[in-house]
């Protein structure tokens, strides 16, 4: 029985495989929430050459195929948590978050930016999204 209470995972091939106990989103109700993605590339689980504009357009098509998988797109999301490595990533990072989540005509949507001590696999940047779903 699902109700609008019912928690269900969302999954793709289109991004990295959970390789622990969690899901790549949660659906619950009209709400998604997605786990961070680093810039893992899903066909090779390497990840993406290069730097931070690199790893933060890997994290955005990761993020963009969970979200399609879930029958959603960037214009939903509501709200964002970033972890860099090194907030002297910020302005690099920040270029490429706009061009995803604040395109002209775009609200965009609240986010937090934080600079961490480490981030799996080394990563420069991890972004998690949460969305209002159709």
């Amino acid at each position: 029985m699902t109700t609008s209470t019912s928690k269900s995972a969302i999954a793709t091939p289109n991004a990295p495989a959970a390789i622990g106990p969690y899901s790549q989103a949660i659906r619950i109700g009209d709400m998604l929430y997605t786990s961070g993605q680093i810039p893992l590339d899903p066909a090779t689980g390497v990840f993406v050459p290069g730097g931070i504009v690199e790893q933060t357009t890997q994290v955005f098509e990761n993020l963009k195929a969970v979200l399609t998988a879930a029958g959603c797109d960037f214009s939903q999301v509501v709200k964002t948590t970033v972890y860099l490595k090194d907030l002297k990533d910020f302005v690099a990072m920040n270029e490429i978050y706009g061009k995803y989540l604040a395109p002209e005509g775009v609200v965009a949507p609240a986010r937090t930016t934080v600079q961490v001590a480490a981030l799996p696999k080394d990563a420069l940047v991890e972004i998690d999204l949460v969305v209002k779903a159709s």
